[in-house]
């Protein structure tokens, strides 16, 4: 089938913010850097940010990921992602003789020092989150004798806690935000007393491609959103799109993977894309619509950014002289271990130590 021409009333709606947000932008130039300041390999535990054309790129050029610390041998640096770890993290790291470089997100840590700060005052933390996702896991991990999960409003009905006049709630940063506030809902139902955190956990960037995303739902019959299936603020793109009231939407990773035939029948066509999303995905996605006679592009503006967040301080040290020495001082220390793993949930057999067959 050959190129369409454009055709009256084909077109598409462009979702303004889309991709990148401040803090993926941050992990990714940091990973980049680090090659760049100290040479191949710098290992990076789980993926920096959830796209997989990301990986594959910063793969290509000499970063190694990980899942488990472990991984990597003694006298390396490694880097933890935007989704930030639980302190137990730091701790394989120190015992492996590894430097680091922190790329947690700031919102995220914002969010670990609120969970520390009411652990710390005996309080019961419910966080709002999907199970298993890097950021929970992370978060839960600074206080796992305080914090338990909440994965939506049907998980509230077996929450339950200490003292009811102690009681706050925090979220994962990346989550739809009308589910959220659904799940808050039906906590202060339950539990009168439940404070708020201090700030909106819910981060900037996922509310504003959300908002986005709602304004074109509403006119737009197909919505396609350009993310990877692992990335939490993607898939809320897709439910947020099909609650706003589009017929049809669907999360792709790259243009090729659009079907045809989601345009039967469809006159305007959404297009955003989630907070790990190199813009180039997009435009190639633009590219493949507008061959098919989708020519004609509006911008759906939701909000302004210009938040940026400076690189990790320690991206300013040469880590691969600290990591040597890390090794040398164990040579000459021997291994001290006998660090708690409490909130740690590998089974004990786990532990580092073995050297890497």
């Amino acid at each position: 089938m050959g190129a369409m021409t454009a055709s009256p009333g084909r077109r598409v709606l462009l979702a303004a913010p889309r991709g990148y947000c401040a803090g993926v932008d941050r992990a990714v130039i940091a990973v980049e850097k680090a090659l760049e300041q100290y040479g191949a390999p710098v290992y990076v535990r789980h993926e920096i940010v959830h796209n997989k054309y990301v990986v594959q790129t910063l793969e290509k050029k000499g970063a190694i990921f990980v899942e488990r610390t472990e991984e990597v041998p003694p006298g390396n640096i490694v880097m933890f992602s935007a989704h930030g770890v639980a302190p137990v993290v730091h701790e394989e790291a120190e015992r492996g003789k590894l430097a680091t470089i922190d790329a947690t997100c700031p919102l995220v840590t914002k969010v670990h020092k609120e969970a520390v700060r009411f652990a710390n005052d005996d309080y019961d933390i419910l966080l709002i989150g999907h199970e298993g996702h890097e950021e929970v896991i992370g978060t839960s991990g600074e206080a796992p004798d305080h914090i338990q999960l909440v994965d939506g409003p049907e998980d509230v009905a077996k929450v339950e806690v200490r003292d009811p006049s102690k009681v706050v709630w925090l979220s994962q940063t990346t989550l739809s935000v009308d589910e959220t506030m659904e799940t808050v809902d039906a906590l202060q139902d339950k539990f009168p007393q439940l404070i708020s955190p201090p700030s909106d956990d819910i981060c900037y960037a996922t509310q504003n491609r959300q908002l986005a995303v709602k304004q074109m739902g509403a006119e737009a019959e197909l919505v396609i959103v350009v993310g990877s299936r692992n990335s939490s603020n993607s898939k809320r793109l897709v439910e947020v799109a099909k609650q706003a009231g589009s017929r049809a939407a669907y999360l792709v990773d790259f243009a090729d993977e659009i079907d045809e035939s989601w345009l039967d029948g469809v006159t305007t066509v959404g297009v955003t894309s989630g907070a790990s999303v190199p813009d180039v995905l997009v435009e190639q996605v633009l590219e493949w619509l507008s061959r098919r006679g989708f020519e004609d592009v509006e911008i759906v503006k939701a909000a302004e950014e210009s938040i940026t967040f400076s690189l990790p301080k320690e991206l300013r040290r040469d880590l691969r002289e600290e990591a040597a020495s890390l090794v040398a001082e164990q040579g000459r220390l021997g291994d001290g271990g006998g660090t708690d793993r409490r909130g740690s949930d590998r089974p004990a057999t786990d532990r580092p130590g073995a050297p890497p067959g």
